[in-house]
């Protein structure tokens, strides 16, 4: 007598989760050390320090969650917060205010991480990259999501170079099977020059944008006591899984469909 089995599914990691495993170990193979960082950080990390204006635009309430009534008792040296300062009126022309530098926010990017330990560690030469969730105060569409995961990393040497950037993006996307990349001028308020890669997805037939990327400027790095120059970067892990599930839609990632994650070949 002969009777069906009845289907188990066993449980699995979810293929995002997979996707950050993947990014992870690529960084690490290339000889990267992880850092970890709190999802809450002073505006004075995730923007000050990173020569970013407090009336820029990104700093506004539209674009950045801010917890209330709270404030960092402590942000930095006494000396890292005079030579922000002076960058800001220097490069800015405004007056710095250390009280708006102080409030609490849910960090918008990881690079506050990476930044805050080049600063305190004074590297001469480093391999540091960050993965974890940011936070950004947008309407959720196809693309975007308020919360989501970013990864970010930093090179710093005395003879790195652009080119040495762009060489290693293109290592890290063929290790994750990405074929077709090139990178398109741009500009960052803490980088420069600036890059944008651009990925070809094959399923949609166009270049989508995926990391941005460039050279710390003089204006974040001196104030901060970093003396040899700092190749960044970071981008969404999020468009790197829609890229390799072949998803339109950033949502299905986080739509808990059973059928679709019993079906995506990484998690069988």
């Amino acid at each position: 007598m002969e009777a069906p089995a009845p289907v188990v599914f066993a449980a699995r990691s979810h293929p995002l989760a997979d996707v950050i495993d993947e990014v992870r170990e690529i960084f690490v193979s290339l000889g990267f050390a992880e850092l970890v960082g709190n999802s809450t950080q002073s505006s004075f990390w995730n923007f000050d320090a990173l020569f970013i204006p407090q009336d820029h635009p990104a700093r506004e309430m539209q674009d950045t969650f801010y917890l209330k009534d709270v404030s960092a008792k402590s942000v930095a040296t006494p000396k890292q917060i005079k030579q922000v300062d002076a960058a800001h009126k220097n490069g800015w022309h405004y007056d710095w205010r250390l009280d708006a530098a102080k409030r609490m926010v849910l960090r918008t990017h990881t690079t506050c991480v990476t930044i805050r330990a080049l600063a305190d560690q004074e590297y001469d030469e480093a391999r540091l990259f960050s993965i974890g969730r940011v936070f950004r105060n947008e309407k959720v569409s196809y693309k975007h999501l308020v919360e989501f995961n970013q990864v970010e990393g930093v090179v710093v040497g005395k003879n790195v170079t652009l080119r040495d950037l762009m060489g290693l993006q293109m290592e890290f996307y063929r290790k994750m099977g990405i074929k077709k990349a090139k990178f398109w001028p741009t500009f960052f308020p803490y980088t420069e020059p600036s890059l944008q890669s651009m990925i070809y997805n094959e399923r949609l037939g166009k270049w989508v944008e995926l990391f941005g990327m460039g050279i710390f400027r003089p204006e974040v790095t001196k104030p901060l006591g970093i003396k040899n120059p700092v190749l960044a970067w970071g981008g969404g892990i999020e468009r790197i899984a829609m890229l390799k599930y072949g998803l339109d839609d950033v949502r299905e990632l986080y739509n808990n469909k059973l059928g679709w994650l019993r079906s995506v070949p990484k998690c069988q």
